[in-house]
C-alpha cells in the first residue's frame, strides 16, 4: 500500500489503490455528473474543460457528447490514467490548477469534481477557472461537505461510525483538506460574479460491500501507514474496520456531494 508522493494531493495517482477508486468514483457519482452537465446544455461544438481528470471517465464522455465540432482540455496533477482516452477531439495535459495558468475566456464550460477541497490555494484555483470561461459559459463545481451527516449509531442503530474513518479524515485535514467546502460554494461562486447560480445536494447511504464502501476502502488503504503513525487508532482496530465495510450489514451515510453551478454574465 503506498503513501502519496505528492504532498499536494492526498490520494496521489501514483497508489496502486487510484484504479480501484476511479472505478469507485465512477460508480457513484458519474450517473449525477452526467445529469448535471447535460442540464447544462452541453452538446455539438461547446469546448470543455475537464479539471482533475483522473480516471477520465467524465473527459470521454465530454468529447463524445461535444463531437465532431467540439473539444476537451483535460488536465490533472498526474495525467498517466488520461493517456489511453485517445480521443481526436480530446487533450490530456499534466497540470496544477494551484499554480499553472489556464487558457482565459476559452471555455463553454468548466467542470471539477472532488479537485478543491484538496487544493490549499483553492480561492486561486477557483479565480482561473472562472477566468477561463467565456462569457456566457457556465462552471460546474461537486465537492464534498462530509462533516454534517456522520455516522449516528445512538439515533440510528443500523448506521456504524468507524473510528479509522474519522482518523483518516483528522490526517487528510491536516494535509490541507477542507472537508466541509462544497457547502460553502454557491456563495463562491456568487462572489465570483456569476450568475443563475443554484446547487443541490446529493447523499446515499452506502452498505458494506457497495461501490460506495470500496471509495471508502480505498481511502483507508492508500492512508494507511499515516494514520497509524498518527496514534489515533491501533492496527488490529484499523484493519477490522476496513473489513467491516465488506460486512453486508455496514452502514453508513456518503458525505454530502454539492453540485454548485453558476454562468458567467454574457457582457
Amino acid at each position: 500500500m503506498s503513501e502519496p508522493t505528492d504532498p499536494r494531493y492526498v490520494f496521489d495517482n501514483a497508489g496502486s489503490e487510484a484504479p480501484a477508486r476511479f472505478d469507485a468514483l465512477a460508480a457513484v457519482f458519474d450517473p449525477g455528473t452526467i445529469r448535471h452537465l447535460a442540464e447544462r446544455g452541453v452538446s455539438d461544438g461547446w469546448h470543455c474543460l475537464e479539471i482533475g481528470a483522473g480516471g477520465g471517465s467524465i473527459a470521454r464522455w465530454l468529447a463524445e457528447r461535444v463531437a465532431p465540432r467540439g473539444r476537451v482540455l483535460a488536465t490533472d496533477i498526474d495525467p498517466r490514467f488520461l493517456q489511453a482516452l485517445a480521443r481526436a477531439n480530446l487533450e490530456v495535459r499534466r497540470h496544477d490548477v494551484a499554480t499553472d495558468p489556464l487558457p482565459e475566456r476559452a471555455f463553454d464550460l468548466a467542470h471539477a469534481r472532488l479537485v478543491l477541497v484538496h487544493v490549499r490555494e483553492r480561492e486561486r484555483a477557483l479565480e482561473r477557472m472562472v477566468a477561463s470561461l467565456r462569457p456566457g459559459g457556465w462552471l460546474l463545481l461537486e465537492e464534498f461537505d462530509s462533516l454534517s451527516t456522520p455516522p449516528d449509531p445512538a439515533a440510528f442503530p443500523g448506521e456504524v461510525r468507524l473510528r479509522a474513518i474519522d482518523a483518516m479524515r483528522n490526517v487528510m485535514a491536516k494535509r490541507g483538506v477542507n472537508a466541509s467546502y462544497g457547502r460553502s460554494l454557491t456563495q463562491q461562486l456568487r462572489a465570483h460574479g456569476l450568475v443563475d447560480v443554484d446547487a443541490e445536494a446529493r447523499m446515499f447511504m452506502w452498505r458494506g460491500g457497495s461501490a460506495g464502501a470500496a471509495l471508502l476502502r480505498t481511502g483507508l488503504e492508500q492512508l494507511r501507514s499515516a494514520v497509524l503513525e498518527s496514534g489515533e487508532i491501533g492496527a488490529a482496530e484499523y484493519d477490522r474496520d476496513v473489513a467491516r465495510l465488506a460486512d453486508p450489514n455496514y452502514l453508513s451515510p456518503s458525505p454530502i456531494l454539492w453540485a454548485v453551478w453558476g454562468r458567467r454574465p454574457d457582457s
